[in-house]
């Protein structure tokens, strides 16, 4: 009897099989309990602060306030310094396309501050670099002032490597994990009593979209997770990113817990999301801030092979649940928050927001979520449409240069 279905119709019938089994198997029921919480939405046209402290001010206080949050606490703020900061899309500033804007971070860390948080940490783990945070974004043309002096005890860390710290920090993955079980992060992931993501609003090639639950993926240090890896033990500084985690081709070194299954998917669209939600229950986010006023579009950076520009969809949105900001995020985007593999802005990749839901993290479900502030439909910006448009135009052609 001849098959149905062509060579690729049964690959990807058979991806989304050996997906599912996997996104379901060991955690029952856990998805109808996953909570749901407000998430706020605002326009915002620019990053004066003229009108971005106002506007950001607003949002936290649509959400209950950043008092209960931080005050008297240590906050960790994980920013988006994805790629060097040689890469650009044209001749637009790294902040209005693919780097978390530097005036939100200061914004933030000011309202902070007064709110009462005692301590504000600035984390990134800049690619492949043990480089002070400060150094690396002088090389993007930022003044590291302007983040250090908005509100007192204003301090960076690189978490590419143990940094500051003695030790790394095993991290747990409460539900036993999809891919691991634990992670060996930066001390300053857990000597914190709040985690906060501030991410920038863009697509992913890998993963589909990268809001404030991919932004995490940076947490993991290259020194234990990157291809420079040490074998046995971390190495002293990172050497090379994370294509490890990417592809599985070798495991991180041997004194971090390690891969479940080492029998699993090698596929880096079915690797990164999955650790993307064993990440952020190991560090689960109590603040998750988007970045939306300026941005690109057609992936996460000017590396990305599709068509990028530019954007400026003038618009912030703000949780205190990470699955749920996500989802509104995705709607304000265009996208359908409940899509699935197969389906934009998913189709080669499983669903970050999906997975997380079904470990009891936090509910994608728009009914089920109240949105404060500026409704969905009228801060709507249609990366969406643009990526359908993108995708249907035919490919340039092929001149030769005389």
């Amino acid at each position: 009897m001849s098959c149905p279905y062509s060579r690729r119709q049964w690959l990807t019938r058979t991806a989304a099989a050996v997906s599912g089994a996997y996104l379901t198997r060991g955690f029952p029921g856990l998805a109808a309990e996953a909570p749901a919480s407000t998430v706020a939405v605002a326009r915002c046209r620019t990053y004066s602060n003229n009108e971005l402290l106002p506007v950001m001010e607003k949002l936290f206080d649509q959400l209950g306030g950043l008092g209960r949050l931080v005050k008297g606490k240590t906050v960790a703020v994980k920013i988006n310094l994805t790629g060097a900061p040689t890469y650009r899309v044209g001749y637009l500033p790294l902040e209005d396309t693919h780097y978390t804007h530097p005036q939100v971070i200061a914004a933030a860390a000011h309202l902070m501050g007064k709110a009462g948080a005692r301590r504000i940490r600035i984390l990134e783990s800049p690619w492949s670099t043990a480089d002070p945070v400060e150094e690396y974004i002088l090389r993007a043309n930022w003044e590291p002032r302007d983040i250090l002096g908005a509100a007192p005890n204003v301090e960076f860390e690189n978490t590419n490597f143990l940094g500051s710290g003695k030790r790394y920090s095993r991290m747990k993955v409460p539900h036993g994990g999809y891919v691991w079980p634990a992670f060996d992060l930066n001390h300053s992931y857990e000597d914190c009593d709040v985690f906060v993501s501030i991410a920038k609003m863009k697509e992913h090639a890998t993963a589909g979209i990268t809001l404030s639950m991919k932004n995490c993926f940076g947490i993991t240090p290259c020194t234990v997770y990157g291809t420079g890896a040490g074998e046995d033990e971390p190495t002293l500084i990172p050497k090379g990113g994370r294509g490890l985690i990417h592809s599985g081709y070798r495991g991180p070194s041997k004194s971090a817990p390690q891969e479940l299954d080492p029998k699993s998917p090698r596929e880096d669209t079915w690797r990164v999301p999955r650790t993307v939600a064993d990440l952020i229950s190991a560090r689960p986010i109590h603040l998750a801030i988007i970045d939306g006023i300026k941005t690109m579009t057609g992936g996460e950076g000017p590396w990305i092979r599709e068509v990028t520009t530019g954007v400026a969809p003038g618009v912030l949105v703000a949780g205190t649940n990470p699955v749920n900001t996500d989802a509104v995020g995705m709607a304000v985007m265009g996208f359908d928050p409940m899509a699935v593999r197969g389906t934009p802005p998913f189709e080669r990749c499983d669903s970050t927001l999906q997975l997380a839901e079904a470990v009891g993290v936090g509910t994608r479900d728009l009914k089920r979520i109240e949105v404060a502030g500026t409704p969905i439909a009228e801060a709507r910006f249609d990366f969406a449409a643009m990526r359908r448009k993108r995708r249907s135009a035919p490919p340039p052609a092929m001149g030769i240069r005389g």
